[in-house]
């Protein structure tokens, strides 16, 4: 698994004109998958600093946040104080079968190496109730974030070096083989890497017309799956 980040760095990429665009561009594409109804039971796995917790409980769910840094925990649980908070692996989650109605795991994978990418999967699938939903959000792998990222990697970077990109299929393939039914997948985030204003507005008129270029261009690949 590659190095922990910086809580305060990765809560201050949101605070960037790209950080923010890219985020309203995933969380989209991560909404419509995910349906979240008020009143249900949702985990966050791999919550960091509890930026996609704190969606949920904005949205009226009861939401349970895990992630293996409890600095990162610290910073969740001063955002979300309502949040329930666990320190735990996605890998060998510590919750009970079929104990939530949603799971959520945004830029977790990516990661982990393939062994534990299916253990993951496997642990996703099992704490959510059956006909529950699990929605996955990755970075892709043929966009000029990933080319970039890679160069980064290249550079030293430890986090980039060790950074695993993928696609609607291999997701797929993924959580079928852990035992799930009725797998989607979408594509997003066709913005380009560049920290611009005049960029970061004209986003959403941007992925309307990148749409229907599938994975070609997408820096966001996120799938739903029924446990």
């Amino acid at each position: 698994m590659a190095e922990t980040l910086d809580p305060a760095a990765y809560d201050a990429w949101y605070r960037t004109p790209l950080g923010a665009a890219a985020h309203s561009l995933e969380l989209a594409l991560v909404e419509e998958l995910a349906a979240p109804v008020p009143g249900e039971r949702a985990l966050d796995a791999g919550c960091g600093t509890g930026v996609y917790t704190a969606w949920l409980a904005g949205r009226g769910l009861a939401v349970t946040g895990v992630d293996a840094d409890p600095r990162m925990l610290a910073v969740a649980g001063a955002r979300v104080p309502q949040a329930t908070l666990v320190e735990g692996a996605v890998t060998e989650l510590p919750f009970a079968d079929g104990e939530f109605d949603l799971t959520l795991a945004v830029a977790v994978l990516c990661f982990l190496d393939e062994a534990e990418r299916e253990r993951a999967a496997r642990e996703l699938l099992r704490v959510t109730r059956p006909g529950g939903r699990v929605v996955i959000g990755e970075l892709a792998r043929f966009s000029a974030w990933a080319a970039q990222r890679r160069v980064k990697g290249w550079l030293g970077s430890p986090t980039w070096r060790a950074t695993r990109f993928t696609t609607a299929g291999e997701l797929e393939r993924l959580l079928r083989g852990a035992g799930a039914a009725a797998v989607t997948g979408r594509y997003g985030l066709y913005l380009p890497p560049l920290d611009r204003r005049w960029l970061a507005g004209r986003a959403g008129s941007l992925e309307r017309l990148a749409r229907p270029l599938g994975p070609l261009g997408a820096a966001f690949v996120a799938v739903r799956a029924r446990a």
